[in-house]
This record gives C-alpha cells, sequence and structure tokens, in this order.
C-alpha cells in the first residue's frame, strides 16, 4: 500500500459496497483491494450518506431552482454595474 495512490470512482464505488455488505471484514477488504482500511471507511461512510439521494426525484427540481437563483443573481449584479457605473458618471461631473 503506497501513499499517494489515486483511485477511480468506480474502483471506489466498488470498494465501499463491498464494505456496506458485511460479507467480509474491512480488515479482508483491506488486504484484498490494497487499501488501508480507514480509507476503505470514509468511502463506506461517504457511500451510506449518498445512498438516500438516489432516490429522491426532486434532484432534478433543486439543480434547476439553483439555476434559476444563480441567473437572477447574475442579472441584479449586472443592474447593480450599470447603477455603480452611472453613479460615478455623476459624481465626476
Amino acid at each position: 500500500m503506497s501513499k499517494g495512490r489515486q483511485f477511480s470512482d468506480e474502483f471506489k464505488a466498488k470498494v465501499a459496497l463491498e464494505a456496506l455488505k458485511g460479507q467480509k471484514t474491512v480488515a479482508e477488504l483491506a488486504v484484498e483491494y490494497e487499501v488501508h482500511p480507514s480509507q476503505i471507511n470514509t468511502w463506506r461512510g461517504i457511500l451510506k450518506e449518498r445512498l438516500a439521494g438516489a432516490f429522491r426525484g426532486s434532484d432534478t427540481k433543486v439543480l434547476r431552482e439553483k439555476d434559476e437563483t444563480i441567473e437572477q443573481l447574475q442579472k441584479i449584479i449586472g443592474q447593480m454595474k450599470l447603477e455603480h457605473d452611472w453613479l460615478k458618471k455623476k459624481l465626476h461631473l
């Protein structure tokens, strides 16, 4: 097991899923996949946290609302910049 190794998302998911299944101990998985046990526990924790999101149908709604909010904020910033520039010109007169 070397430090600084990069693991693909697919690999992490595979190992985390194996850990969640509980058919093998984390120590056994660590030996099998040549990964430190604490890393497996971290991936398993991340997988557990994100699993519930797989069943939410509103994820696209949340993303759409986020995009709309960003668009509105960009319009407000643009308007404020115009007003700022206009005020700067008026103050110099």
